[in-house]
């Protein structure tokens, strides 16, 4: 696909981005931009770069590499000095980028239904099950998300959650091309604020919960909430409508402020008009649930292949946004009882020796809390954890994982996560930390290779112990300073299986 300089300059100009272009002559102008790109090292000959600022170096530094690699023109907030090529000068990069990376593509989101999901939690499950529904009703649903990116024909792993722009509208065009009617997608507090998804408009909106995460960016939970508010505020079209979840505190306060358009979920609060669940029987297997519509009529015992309360929620959210858009009870029945497992997601594998093993992202310690305190009541046997703490995050929620994991874990490995330029035997000690000032004593252990500590609580769990092991999910490698480890939790559990003869399921 290609498009000339001069179009996409007009466009920006119209949705008053552009503030001049610096151009050596006019007819540089007039050739096609046949990519967008935001990396220097990506680019080839007619790229148009967009100068992004990272956390330690600007866009700028990098625009001469950008014009000796091909690129025709660049897009900045400031005049380069130095520089052949045309420069389109804007009031904003990042919002600039996604609007000529939506144009470069067509506008591919206005081919497309839009579901936006956010929140601190929630938000994968939440699209697979909306993915899930949708596909039961016919209607081919694409993916962007934490987990994967699914264009309709193929799927592939996720390197963030909300990509940056140029890559969400190659998604979304390939949604279109791929015969898609609707893409489902996790809007990140960081992909809000960033502009990423600028030139997307959604249709329908879910805001699942929020606690605290990212607080090292954002600076605190206003900032934070102000973040994943945006979405409403400026990325909404239409008749939209926003899903949110009453029960927790942030969402009551989505539900107050956008009234008009807002449908509300509860497990907590029954009330004529609203979207009420209740959880009628749970196993390891998964959970049985009443629903509730607005319109007064219930869906009796659905039955989900996902456990906890948390999942309750993940389906009502799921659940009202597709009966806003007139999905049948019959067809979010049968979406919600067929979504296929989410990777990293409480994946759950039997043991043939009567253990369980579970696979969870839990990372913070609101999700560490609700990941134990959902396998705690299901487990007949002894609770195994094993976690560690992703270096240069959050410091603060190191020793509030350990006391969560000291008040609901009988034993505890800690190991270490994505230890980046950190120590991981300090991220390791500053987590003990949180165990010891527990009031409550369970048995730990420091075994900082991942692998090693998985290893260990598998071996010494006995029939009815349930090993959970958080923090990863579905990641495939372990971050260091200098380099990056391939890994997997999975893979883990796959190889400790096979080297003791055991089958799992």
């Amino acid at each position: 696909m290609e498009v000339s300089l001069k179009s996409l300059a007009e466009f920006l100009f119209q949705r008053r981005c552009l503030r001049e272009v610096k151009a050596k002559n006019l007819d540089s102008l007039s050739q096609n931009v046949s990519n967008i790109c935001i990396d220097s090292r990506h680019v080839q000959r007619g790229a148009l770069f967009c100068c992004l600022d990272g956390t330690k170096r600007r866009g700028i530094e990098f625009v001469h590499d950008a014009e000796r690699n091909g690129a025709i023109a660049v897009l900045a907030t400031e005049r380069i000095e130095n520089l052949d090529i045309p420069q389109l000068i804007v009031t904003d990069a990042g919002d600039a980028c996604g609007y000529a990376s939506a144009y470069f593509h067509g506008l591919p989101a206005s081919r497309l239904l839009l579901i936006g999901v956010t929140g601190t939690n929630g938000k994968s499950t939440t699209t697979y099950l909306i993915k899930s529904i949708l596909n039961a009703g016919e209607m081919r649903c694409g993916l962007i998300g934490t987990v994967i990116y699914d264009d309709g024909e193929k799927k592939e792993e996720a390197e963030r959650t909300t990509p940056h722009a140029p890559l969400i509208q190659t998604l979304l065009s390939q949604m279109v091309k791929n015969g898609c009617h609707a893409c489902v997608m996790e809007a990140s507090s960081h992909g809000i604020e960033q502009g990423r998804i600028v030139g997307c408009f959604y249709d329908r909106a879910i805001f699942t919960n929020l606690t605290p995460e990212h607080l090292d960016y954002h600076g605190d939970m206003n900032k934070y909430f102000a973040a994943k508010k945006k979405l409403l505020e400026k990325y909404m079209r239409g008749s939209w409508k926003v899903s949110t979840n009453i029960d927790d505190v942030y969402g009551k306060m989505i539900q107050e402020t956008f009234a008009p358009y807002a449908l509300s979920f509860s497990i907590r609060q029954v009330k004529k008009g609203r979207f009420y669940g209740s959880i009628v029987s749970s196993s390891l297997k998964g959970i049985a649930m009443d629903i509730v519509l607005p319109d007064g009529m219930t869906m009796t015992n659905v039955v989900l292949p996902l456990i906890g309360e948390h999942n309750a929620y993940n389906a009502l959210a799921a659940c009202s946004a597709a009966w806003s858009l007139d999905f049948s009870p019959d067809v979010i029945r049968r979406g919600l009882e067929a979504c296929p497992p989410v990777p990293g997601r409480l994946e759950r594998y039997f043991i043939e020796d009567g253990s369980v093993c579970v696979i969870d992202y839990a990372h913070t310690p609101d999700a560490l809390e609700k990941a134990l305190s959902t396998i705690r009541p299901l487990c007949s046997g002894e609770l195994w954890l094993v976690f560690g703490h992703g270096g240069d995050r959050f410091r603060e929620n190191r020793p509030l994982l350990g006391s969560v994991a000291a008040r609901l874990a009988d034993h505890i490995v800690v190991t270490m996560d994505n230890p980046r330029s950190e120590d991981p035997s300090e991220i390791a000690l500053q987590i003990v930390e949180g165990i010891k000032s527990s009031s409550r004593s369970p048995d730990y252990k420091i075994i900082i290779d991942r692998k090693e500590a998985v290893h260990f609580a598998l071996d010494h769990a006995r029939a009815n112990d349930v090993v959970l092991v958080t923090g990863k999910g579905p990641e495939r490698h372990i971050i260091f300073k200098d380099h990056v480890m391939a890994y997997s939790d999975f893979d883990a559990l796959k190889e400790w299986c096979d080297s003791r003869g055991k089958k799992f399921s």
